[in-house]
């Protein structure tokens, strides 16, 4: 018999990493889902930069991120981490770690101006963060992390004209 603890009803917040060769870090953008845990993140509406987040909760989730790209052995590229926070408590846990580029990677790329794909590619081929020039400014590197001072909302979007109509059977 397994018996779990229900998470249901937790807030749940993600988190865009890159690494480079070098082991430089940077947390491309955090994402919060407004629906709680128990609602699927691609039908949950999300809104970039978290904002329900303290900052020693978003320090702690990304000093776990950090370490937990590393253990995992992501060398160089980008990865999503998603996690749950007991809204009672504080109480913080790992939900899933995709270590690769995602779907919430194009979201995090369309709300910062980072171009995640781009620069996982580059990575991979062995540039560091700092030799990457920031696509926007020209200027600043992309070992800086995004700094946004608006909010980006998704909503999802069903296509119910995709399924034939109810029957009243």
């Amino acid at each position: 018999m397994l018996i779990e603890e229900s998470i249901y009803g937790w807030k749940e917040f993600e988190l865009e990493l890159m690494r480079d060769g070098h082991d430089n870090v940077v947390v491309v953008c955090s994402i919060e889902n407004v629906d709680p845990m128990g609602v699927h993140t691609g039908d949950s509406v999300t809104v970039a930069p978290a904002m329900t987040l303290t900052d020693r909760e978003y320090q702690r989730m990304r000093d776990l991120a950090i370490a937990i790209l590393r253990e995992v052995g992501v060398d160089t590229g980008g990865c999503n981490i998603q996690f749950a926070v007991n809204p009672r408590d504080g109480r913080l846990i790992v939900v899933e770690m995709n270590p690769r580029v995602s779907r919430s990677s194009a979201l995090a790329s369309k709300a910062t101006g980072f171009p995640i794909a781009k620069i996982a590619a580059k990575l991979a081929i062995g540039y560091t963060l700092d030799e990457i020039l920031n696509d926007i400014t020209k200027q600043t590197p992309a070992c800086f992390e995004p700094t946004l001072d608006y909010v980006v909302v998704k909503a999802p979007r069903f296509a119910f004209e995709k399924f034939p109509a109810p029957t009243p059977h």
